[in-house]
C-alpha cells in the first residue's frame, strides 16, 4: 500500500518552491485538477476492462496516461507547453460528444472551467506528477487511505471565521444520515454542499442496498449537489468519483439562493436534504429579493432553511445543522421558524457541545430534525454530552461518531411518532403551543441540569449593577428607618 500521507507531503513541499504557486488555496487548486486527471484516468483503465464500447471524452494524447504516466516524460518548458497551450484550452473550451460519453466530458468541463495551472516551472512540475502516479486509484487501500488524506487537505485549506463556512466533521455527518436513513431509491440533495461530506456519507448509507448494476444506477442518479464556488466544487467533484459516482452530473456549479423562490416547483422536491448551511455570512445584494417579502435577510443560512422547507416533497426529511443565534433569534428568523413549526414536524433538535467545529469556530451549533407535511405538536430536546474526560474538541482530538450511540439507542421509531421516548439527563420535551407563545424561541436549556455560573463580561456587568441597585435601596431603607427612629425620640 503506498504511503499517501507522505506522498501528499512530498507534494506540498514540491510545491512550495513554485514561484506561481501562491498559498493554500493555490496549492491545494493545483492539486485537485491534477489528482483528477489521474482519477478518471485511473476508472477509465478499469472500464474499458469491464465495457466493451467504453469510450473516453478526452481526445487520446490529452489522458494522463499518455503525457504524465512516463516518469520520464514530458518535463520543463515543454510540459508547462502542452498544459498551457494544449491540455487547458481544450479541457476548457468543451469537449465534443455524444450519448453517456457527452455526460463523462460535461463534468470534465465543469471541474476545469474555473480551474487554473498555477505552476510556472514544468521541471517542479514533473516531480509532482511522478509522486502522483506513485497512488493506484483502482487499488481499494489507496482510495481509502486518499479518503482520509482528502480530509486532512480540506482542514488545512480552511482558514477561522471565513464567512461561516466550516467543513462539517465527519461524525456529525454520518450521525445525519444515519438518523434521516435514506432509502436506495430517494433523492438526496444538499444545496450548499461543499467538498461533499454529506453526500459521501449518503453514498456509503446507501450502499448497503445495492445489490445488482441497476440498483448501482439508482444510487447514481439519486446523488445531487449544489455549489457556488469553484474549488469545493472540484473537491466535490473528485469526492464523489472517488466514491464510486463515475459521472456526477448531480452535483452542479451554481448558487441556489440566486433563484426566485417561487420559481422551485415540484420538478425540484427531493426526498432527503441534509445540509450544514453556511451560517454568519451575507449574501451578495439582491439575493434576498429572490424571496418572499416576510422571509427576506442577507443571512445566509436563513435564506436556505426557508429553501430547504420549499425543496422537501410531503414526507420528505431533513437533517440541518444550525447555529444558537437561529434559536433564539427575532424579526426574520422568528417568522422562519414559524413557517417551520406550521408545515413541518419539528421533531428533534439535538444541540451539540461546544467546540465541535474546532478549530475553525467556537460557536455553539445544532442538528434540526424535521419531516415536511405536518405541524409540530412538540419539539424533543437532545443535549449532547462530552465523553467522560473530555472537555473540548481540538484537531487532534475530534468529536467521534461512537459518542451519538446513547442518543442513537433513544431516538425510537418516527412512524410510531416517537413513542418509545423518555425524558432522560440529556432529552426534555417541549409543546409547539408553548413555543409559539415564547415567540419562538428554539434556545431552550436542559431543565435537568442546574443553572451554571455564567462568567460573560457584560453579564456580570449587569448582575453587579443589579446587586449594587439592591444594596442603595438597603441602604435607603435603613436611613429612613434611623431617621424615623430619631423623629420619635426628640
Amino acid at each position: 500500500m503506498t504511503n499517501v500521507s507522505s506522498v501528499i507531503k512530498s507534494i506540498q513541499d514540491i510545491m512550495r518552491k513554485d514561484v506561481g504557486v501562491d498559498g493554500d488555496a493555490q496549492r491545494i487548486s493545483q492539486l485537485v485538477w491534477m489528482f483528477f486527471l489521474k482519477i478518471v484516468d485511473d476508472r477509465e483503465a478499469e472500464l474499458e476492462l469491464i465495457e466493451d464500447d467504453f469510450q473516453s471524452p478526452i481526445p487520446e494524447h490529452l489522458r494522463w496516461r499518455n503525457w504524465a504516466a512516463n516518469r520520464e516524460g514530458l518535463t520543463g518548458d515543454g510540459l508547462m507547453d502542452f498544459v498551457n497551450l494544449q491540455l487547458f484550452p481544450k479541457l476548457k473550451s468543451g469537449l465534443p460528444a455524444q450519448g453517456e460519453t457527452a455526460r463523462r466530458a460535461q463534468v470534465i468541463h465543469d471541474v476545469f472551467e474555473d480551474a487554473y495551472n498555477y505552476m510556472k516551472s514544468g521541471t517542479l512540475m514533473r516531480q509532482v506528477i511522478n509522486k502522483i502516479n506513485e497512488i493506484d486509484f483502482n487499488n481499494s487501500e489507496d482510495r481509502h487511505t486518499f479518503g482520509a488524506i482528502y480530509e486532512m487537505i480540506l482542514k488545512d485549506l480552511q482558514s477561522a471565521g471565513n464567512a461561516g463556512e466550516f467543513y462539517t466533521p465527519r461524525a456529525v455527518t454520518k450521525f445525519i444520515v444515519d438518523r434521516v436513513d435514506p432509502q436506495l431509491n430517494e433523492i438526496v440533495f444538499d444545496p450548499a454542499c461543499g467538498t461533499g461530506g454529506f453526500l459521501s456519507c449518503a453514498i456509503d448509507h446507501k450502499r448497503r442496498f445495492v445489490n445488482s448494476p441497476e440498483d448501482e444506477k439508482i444510487l447514481q442518479r439519486t446523488i445531487r449537489g449544489v455549489e457556488k464556488k469553484a474549488l469545493p466544487h472540484m473537491l466535490c467533484i473528485t469526492n464523489m468519483i472517488l466514491h464510486g459516482i463515475d459521472v456526477p452530473t448531480g452535483i452542479r456549479h451554481d448558487n441556489m439562493l440566486s433563484k426566485p423562490y417561487k420559481d422551485f416547483g415540484d420538478r425540484d422536491r427531493v426526498h432527503v436534504i441534509t445540509t450544514n448551511p453556511p451560517f454568519g455570512g451575507v449574501e451578495e445584494d439582491g439575493i434576498e429579493n429572490n424571496f418572499p417579502t416576510h422571509l427576506r435577510t442577507r443571512e445566509t443560512a436563513d435564506l436556505f432553511l426557508a429553501l430547504i422547507m420549499r425543496l422537501l416533497r410531503v414526507n420528505g426529511r431533513a437533517g440541518v445543522v444550525l447555529p444558537d443565534g437561529f434559536l433564539f433569534g427575532e424579526g426574520v428568523k422568528s417568522r422562519i421558524k414559524q413557517d417551520l413549526l406550521e408545515t413541518c414536524n419539528l421533531h428533534t433538535i439535538v444541540r451539540l457541545p461546544g467546540g465541535v467545529f474546532n478549530p475553525y469556530t467556537g460557536i455553539k451549533t445544532n442538528i434540526l430534525f424535521f419531516t415536511k407535511g405536518q405541524p409540530t405538536k412538540h419539539v424533543w430536546f437532545y443535549e449532547q454530552p462530552y465523553p467522560e474526560g473530555i472537555k473540548n474538541y481540538n484537531k487532534g482530538r475530534p468529536m467521534q461518531f461512537d459518542e451519538f450511540a446513547p442518543l442513537r439507542n433513544w431516538w425510537s421509531e418516527e412512524a410510531s411518532d416517537f413513542r418509545g421516548r423518555r425524558e432522560t439527563e440529556q432529552a426534555w420535551k417541549i409543546g409547539a403551543e408553548e413555543i409559539a407563545n415564547s415567540g419562538y424561541n428554539l434556545d431552550r436549556k436542559n431543565p435537568h441540569v442546574p443553572e451554571k455560573e455564567n462568567h460573560d463580561p457584560e453579564k456580570l456587568l449587569a448582575s453587579y449593577a443589579t446587586s449594587q441597585q439592591k444594596v442603595q435601596a438597603l441602604r435607603d431603607q435603613l436611613k429612613a428607618l434611623l431617621s424615623e427612629s430619631l423623629g420619635r425620640g426628640q
